[in-house]
This record gives structure tokens, sequence and C-alpha cells, in this order.
């Protein structure tokens, strides 16, 4: 039987599009934005919802981890609250799952255990259960108003592995307030936690009964043909083989369509050029997720800025692209020609174009504000058995030409990549001793293996292992994996924390909060002359078209400038 919810998603309460905690709330919600947009232009009624935005339901991320931290010692609260992000979203999965609580409470003493090393009381215990149940009680009211209000036919969850757990919550009351409602879930979910192939996809699927459809990949297409019934109501997980293998044409995509959320909740509004990546680092899901690479040309992604920006009043935007390299000069061609004042941040490879300061002179004048650069590490045998073709000097003369024209450089590395050595691991942070005064801020990861996935997921498969011990499967539904191998799971988290204390020792900031932002803002304008406005002044209702105009080359000499003349560009 195939189902056609064109015309009834008209008639009825449409198609509602729903982001939950926890994740991040840098940009309004890309993916079901992007789908809205899609969606929207076929016909359908659309509405999008970003519950991270909720006061009541933000604070209890804070409220776990203040409560948690108590207990942290010191020297291992190095990158706190993103190794601990883990920690919550498997307990909020365990309390929705728990039959017997002694079980349950020793598999949250087991979950702190191994990933801060450090074992907590029964109290505390006790103490972080109560903020997780106000967590479920505030959720079940906010999302049945959500439905009383809307009474949609179509539920879709846009879930990455935070937001799983209140996803699946939600689907829950989803099916108690209306069991004829479709729920439809998709995501980045779907590449590393619940990657098809994986033995937690097949266990997601048997024992979940609540999510009636599961979108793996892009979801503009596969969500189109599943609504206007060329997909078949009786098959659980669609994919692009369920279309031929068809990618989405960027090009033809409408602009995102923003107009559900309140704006002023974000420091930037998104955009993209691209999907997928040139590259296929080894412990990276891009490909994977998305297929082939695919862009915009430049002229088409400036004018699709400058509508949002009229539109919506935005200055400041995050692309949402895995890499700007294809696109970055053409852009900031097109920007500085139309005298725009607009500022756009995105990730970077530190290939040989981005040590060139003629380039980033250029880039800077477009409005290129802030780079993000996945450097990984200071090791040039780590760097090839990653795949990342590119060498210490390239991210050595990237990451200073970048600062040279005064744009913002975030290194994002990963620590205790396999085969890694202590040796290797300290070339790391000497690199970041060499290059402290160029790094905006940096950003340290521990490796995380996934089952499937990743570009080289089979080839560690061997080493695999589960973190959490069997018994707890049924609680946890999505397993964590980690790889028997040196270096260790505990060596990776103590080289973490050493690197969390190399970047203090070396005052490079790694901002969490807006306020960290702005001290990191002030540092960044202290060190370098050509330095872009610091993100507070983006968000006034100053125009900064002037400033970019009058960027200069400049002729470094001991630590002081001098200006060299203007670019003709």
């Amino acid at each position: 039987m195939t189902l056609d919810f064109k015309n009834n998603t008209e008639k009825s309460g449409g198609i509602l599009l729903v982001l939950l905690p926890f994740w991040d709330p840098q940009i309004p919600p890309s993916g079901i934005s992007c789908l809205k947009s899609y969606l929207g232009g076929r016909g359908h009624r659309v509405t999008c919802v970003d519950a991270n935005i909720i006061g009541n339901l933000n604070s209890i991320y804070h409220d776990y981890f203040d409560l948690l931290k108590v207990a942290i010692p010191a020297d291992k609260q190095g990158n706190y609250y993103k190794i601990g992000h883990d920690v919550l979203r498997n307990h909020l999965m365990a309390f929705l799952n728990q039959k017997n609580n002694s079980d349950y409470l020793e598999l949250l003493k087991i979950l702190v255990e191994r990933t801060y090393f450090t074992r907590i009381s029964d109290d505390l215990a006790v103490r972080l259960h109560n903020i997780v149940e106000i967590f479920f009680q505030r959720l079940h009211r906010f999302f049945l108003d959500l439905l009383e209000k809307r009474r949609p036919e179509v539920l879709g969850l846009s879930v990455y592995g935070g937001t799983l757990p209140a996803s699946l919550y939600a689907s829950r009351v989803a099916k108690d307030f209306n069991p004829k409602m479709k729920v439809v879930m998709g995501g980045g979910v779907f590449v590393d936690q619940l990657s098809p192939g994986s033995p937690d996809f097949d266990y997601f699927l048997q024992k979940v009964d609540t999510i009636d459809h599961m979108i793996v990949g892009e979801g503009e297409l596969l969500f189109a043909n599943f609504l206007e019934g060329s997909l078949p109501d009786s098959q659980r997980v669609f994919s692009i083989k369920d279309i031929g293998g068809a990618t989405f044409d960027l090009p033809s995509a409408g602009l995102l369509e923003f107009s559900d959320f309140d704006l002023q909740h974000y420091p930037y509004l998104a955009s993209y050029s691209s999907r997928s990546c040139p590259f296929q680092c080894g412990f990276c899901s891009e490909t994977v997720q998305w297929g082939r690479y695919r862009r915009k040309e430049p002229a088409q992604v400036a004018w699709e800025l400058s509508r949002l920006e009229d539109m919506y009043g935005a200055r400041s935007f995050l692309m949402c692209d895995s890499l700007l390299n294809p696109v970055v000069t053409g852009l900031s061609q097109e920007l500085a020609r139309a005298d725009a004042s607009i500022y756009w941040d995105g990730y970077l490879r530190a290939d040989s174009p981005v040590g060139d300061v003629e380039n980033t002179i250029l880039w800077r004048r477009g409005g290129f504000y802030r780079a993000r650069l996945g450097v990984e590490s200071g090791s040039e045998r780590i760097l090839e058995e990653m795949g990342k073709k590119i060498t210490p000097e390239h991210i050595r003369k990237a990451v200073s030409s970048l600062a040279y024209a005064g744009i913002k450089a975030t290194t994002y590395w990963v620590i205790g990549y396999p085969g890694e050595t202590e040796a290797e691991f300290q070339q790391t942070l000497d690199l970041i001793e060499e290059l402290k005064d160029d790094l905006y801020t940096a950003d340290g990861t521990p490796f995380n293996y996934s089952y499937s996935g990743q570009v080289n997921s089979q080839g560690w498969n061997d080493q695999a292992r589960i973190l959490y011990p069997e018994w707890a499967k049924e609680m946890l539904l999505a397993q964590t994996w980690y790889r028997d191998a040196e270096p260790s799971r505990e060596e990776i988290y103590q080289r973490m924390w050493r690197f969390v204390d190399h970047l203090e020792a070396m005052g490079v900031p790694t901002p969490y909060t807006l306020n960290d932002v702005h001290r990191a803002d002030k540092r960044w304008v202290r060190l370098h002359p050509n330095a872009v406005p610091p993100l507070v002044e983006l968000k006034s209702n100053g125009t900064f078209t002037d400033e970019r105009k009058h960027v200069k080359k400049l002729v470094k000499a001991g630590k002081t400038f001098q200006d060299d003349g203007d670019f003709g560009f």
C-alpha cells in the first residue's frame, strides 16, 4: 500500500519537523530548514521547531553538568562538557528503558567511571537521576502542548547522537497522542550511532516500534518520495538505493526557510554551498553520509546570502559545508564586488592555497570571518595515516596566513588516533606552542571509533569492543564502541587532559560561553592588526563594509607590523 500525504497534509495539521535537545543552538537547525524549503515548494505545509532554545529544557543541561562536575577531579575536567555529552545521552536513554532500579543506577555510575575514570557515589547518582526525571517531565508537557497545537499528520524527527533519547521519547508521546500519526526519523544518527550494517542499527529496529520510517542519507528526495506515495508505507528504512541512487541537485534548492524560528537566540544564521567532501579522511563520515561531492556556483551562494540578509536582517553566517576550499575564493570575490556587509564562517582544509597571504587578504575583504581548520595532528605520519593529504608545514603556513589577514583561525585536533605514539602526540603539543599567537581558539577531541560509518571502520573492526556491560544493552539500545588497541582508551583521555592543560599554559582560548568568546575576541584584536571585528560588534546595528576595504598587506618585523600599501583586487 502507498500513501499520498500531499493533499492530506494541506487539509490537516501538515508536517511537523522537530529538533529536540540536546544540540548546541549556534544556528537555527539547517537540516529541517532545508526540508521545509524543499517540501514547501512542492505544496506541503511544514512547521519547524527547535526545542533547544526552550529555556526550561536547555537549563537541564547546565543543572546536570554543574552537579556532576563536583565529583570530577580537576585534573580530569579537560574538555569536560564535550565528553560529558556521552554520559548525559546514555543516561537519558537508560532512564527511558530502565526495568530494574539497582541495575539502572549501577549503569549510571559505570557511564561516569568509563568516561571520566572516576567513581561517583550512590547519592550523586540519585541526584543526577532526579534531574533527568525532571527533564522528561518538562519534555512531556512541552511536546504534548506542541502536538495539541499543531496536530500534525506526519512528525519528522531530525536526530543526532545527543538528541536520540529525547527523540525516541517524543515518538512515544506522539503515538500515544495519535496512533495514526506517521513518525519519521532521519539525520546524522544514521551515520555513527545507528549506521546501517551495524549491530546497533539492527537492534534498534527490533526494539523500537514507535518510529514508522527511517530515512538514511539526504532527506529532501527520500522524504518527498515517501510523502507523495512513491515509496511504500510497508517499508521501514529508506535510503538512496530506493530512489535509484539519485542525489539532490543543490543548485535547484530554494533558500533555507527560517520563518518558524526566533532568530534572536542564535549567534549565526546558516547557509551552505556544497554537500559531502572531496576528500576521505579515515575517521570521517561525511562522504559516507552524503555520497558524491556537489556544490553551487559562488555567484549563487553570494546571492543567497544577500537575500537571507535582506529577509532576516542577519549579518553573520555559519556555512554548513564540510569544506569551503572549492568556493572560498569565488565567494569572496562575489561578495567584495557586491560591497556586501556580510561576514561568514566555515570549515577549511589547511592546504597550500590557504597558506598564501594574497588569498587570505582577498578572503578577508570578501567577509570571511573565521576559518575552522580540521588539522588533527602535528605528526606527519599520523596525518598520512588519516589520509589528510597535508603536512605540519601546510598547517603552519595556513594558520599564519589566516592570522596575518585577521581571519580567526580555529583549529580542531584528534587526540589518540589509532597508532599515535607518545612522541607523535608531543609533536601536536609542540606545533600548538609554535603557533599559539596565530590560533584564535583550539579544540581537541578524543578519537571516537564507530563500528560502521567511518571511512576506515572496517579496517578497525577486528579490534572492536563494547564499552559498557552486555547486560546494559536493553537500556542503552545503541552501544558505545572502542578499539582494544594502542593507544588505549584511558591513554587517549589522559592525553586529552594534557592537551587542554597545554592550551591553558599557552594562553590559547577554548571558549564555551559567550563571555569566553568576548575574551577570545579581545585577545585576537590585541594580537593582530587586521583582526576581524568582535562577534558582539557583528551583532550590533553597525555596518562594516568600509572596515573590510581597508584591510592592509603588512610586513612583519619582529613583534611590529608596518603598512606595506594596499592590494589592487
